[in-house]
């Protein structure tokens, strides 16, 4: 039977309180939302912090802070942690990959490219930058996971890869209806999905969709025997008209339709054999 990973991602950079008053935001909130997660079948959390003014933060402090409680709160919890390099649109080449360097996390997100970002700024992955974090992530031992908000970014894995800044197999996570990234469609998920088989075989796959694409994601993702992200992260809203009430709520709808599909869900075991993680 076919295993298929469910990525929690519980906070990201610019959802509020005010958007949904369930977002976690301290690092209390955050450890207590992935262990919730975990045992509703979560086998991955992307973690993004918040500063004390609720903004997004590299914050190498409240990183350790949020592992340091679900470690100790929850030792049983064997979730895999994926810390973004992009939590803040200010921060430097290096405080971007601090956090990595001092805790070591099994993943961490690597956006292989820039853009503009929300209609008002931008979002810079530039080469110097990427080059040395594929170096670090090997020196590291961490897992990229390569986000692709257009097919592009792709390509400039693929050239990475060819350099060997960036170690095959490769993971990537198709970033889907972002504003000003690729819409999020079913053509454009297969699209997406050849581009990544024609210049980085071998690679695993899993994918999100921002809003109204949010559905139809998870359903192509677990129909083309890719992986699935969920979480406030990427949408406050459940439903039309109908707020979140936990990242857990999204979590275990995934599951459902996993395993009526007819896959299994994923433990964090199997999410490490399948994407070759040293724990």
């Amino acid at each position: 039977m076919a295993k298929t990973i469910i990525t929690v991602a519980t906070t990201g950079a610019w959802p509020t309180k005010d958007n949904n008053p369930n977002v976690p935001m301290t690092p209390y909130e955050i450890a207590e939302d992935i262990y919730d997660c975990w045992k509703g079948g979560a086998a991955i959390a992307h973690l993004h912090m918040r500063d004390d003014a609720g903004k997004g933060t590299m914050d190498v402090n409240k990183f350790e802070e949020t592992v340091k409680i679900l470690r100790q709160r929850h030792p049983d919890c064997d979730i895999v942690l994926n810390f973004t390099t992009s939590g803040d649109l200010n921060a430097t080449d290096k405080t971007r990959q601090e956090h990595l360097e001092k805790l070591r996390p099994e993943m961490c997100s690597y956006d292989a490219g820039s853009m503009n970002w929300l209609h008002s700024g931008l979002f810079i992955n530039h080469p110097k930058f990427l080059e040395e974090l594929g170096i670090n992530t090997q020196k590291w031992g961490i897992k990229p996971e390569i986000e692709a908000f257009d097919p592009g970014m792709i390509g400039n894995a693929a050239y990475y890869l060819k350099k060997g800044i960036l170690k095959a197999p490769l993971h990537f996570q198709f970033c889907m209806g972002c504003a000003n990234g690729i819409a999020g469609s079913m053509k454009n998920l297969v699209f997406m999905k050849e581009t990544m088989e024609s210049l980085c075989p071998g690679s695993t796959w899993s994918c999100f969709g921002v809003g109204r694409s949010a559905m139809e994601m998870i359903y192509g993702a677990v129909a083309m025997g890719g992986h699935i992200r969920v979480g406030m992260e990427d949408n406050v809203m459940y439903g039309k008209d109908q707020l979140a009430k936990s990242n857990r709520q999204f979590v275990e709808r995934a599951a459902r339709i996993i395993e009526e599909f007819g896959n299994e869900v994923a433990s964090p075991n199997d999410a490490r054999k399948i994407l070759g993680l040293k724990k």
